[in-house]
């Protein structure tokens, strides 16, 4: 089964605009999905990331936040995908 990769984050965050970036190609050269969710949309994110984003998961577990590497996100989906 793939890995599931998320991106949490909000509008307006240039750090989010960065690792969006960067998820998109690293998932891409790993030919896996990954999605996007707007922590501003939802109250109970709000408070869980507050001003932590952007936050990566990786089949529920964070990978990384505020700056998220590729060499960090390719080694969490490492066996995964």
């Amino acid at each position: 089964m793939p890995a599931r990769v998320i991106l949490y984050s909000r509008p307006g965050c240039h750090l989010c605009d960065e690792a969006r970036e960067t998820i998109a190609a690293v998932c891409g050269k790993r030919r896996t999905t990954w999605e996007e969710v707007d922590i501003s949309a939802d109250a109970a994110l709000t408070s869980q990331y507050g001003e932590q984003i952007p936050v990566v998961t990786v089949d529920g577990e964070t990978v990384g936040f505020w700056r998220i590497g590729a060499d960090r996100l390719t080694r969490a989906l490492k066996g995964r995908t």
